[in-house]
């Protein structure tokens, strides 16, 4: 089993997969910028490393993901100041892959989201743009690398219940997915090795998880 560091602990997603990894024998450490999520880390079966991924320079990122085996990247600015959007969601995300590169962490899984690419399409005058321009710019690095990598793209997200099931395909038109079936599909593939070297857009649907990355 795997020691993962997950970057955006405290993160919706990441609360509901830490989990599911830990039940899968996972060892987990959430990666938070805040102490006071450590309890709430914590309650969910993974230890709190308090780290601000914006503000570490690559020696100190290197550092921070030493003795992993797998990383997963769950963190987000948030959007609204497109200057911590580059910071966070490109130019932090890809020292963590960097210092996994040159490291132990050999596996990596990202979160983006569905349409992120070189011709994600979303107009310069949009407030989305920053973050699409930082996400695709991400997912481009990652798969440049030779790690394991798995970049999961999923589409709008709600906070509705698990449901165990989604569509995978850019084929499909964006629809919506829920935060617990994303969540779910980060403890499918974290060992899963048909899925390195692959990136999956998907959106709720009627596959059950277990078999979609099939």
């Amino acid at each position: 089993m795997a020691r993962i560091a997950l970057i955006g602990g405290h993160g919706k997603i990441a609360l509901l997969a830490e989990p599911l990894l830990v039940r899968a024998g996972h060892t987990v450490d959430a990666v938070i910028r805040n102490p006071e999520h450590s309890a709430d880390v914590e309650a969910a079966g993974a230890t709190p490393v308090v780290a601000d991924v914006e503000s570490l320079d690559a020696d100190a990122t290197a550092q921070l993901l030493d003795g992993y085996d797998a990383v997963v990247w769950s963190a987000g600015a948030g959007g609204g100041n497109p200057d911590r959007t580059r910071a966070v969601d490109r130019d932090a995300a890809i020292r963590t892959m960097d210092a996994a590169a040159s490291g132990t962490a050999r596996r990596y899984v990202m979160v983006s989201y569905f349409g992120a690419g070189a011709d994600h399409g979303t107009p310069q005058d949009s407030s989305f743009f920053a973050y699409a321009e930082a996400k695709s710019a991400a997912d481009a690095h990652l798969a440049q690398t030779d790690l394991d990598w798995t970049i999961l793209r999923p589409s709008r997200l709600t906070d509705g219940p698990a449901t165990g099931e989604i569509s995978v395909g850019a084929d499909q038109e964006k629809s919506e997915v829920s935060r617990a079936d994303v969540a779910a599909t980060i403890a499918a593939v974290i060992d899963d090795r048909a899925t390195y070297g692959r990136t999956y857009e998907y959106n709720h649907g009627s596959t059950p998880i277990g078999s979609a990355f099939a």
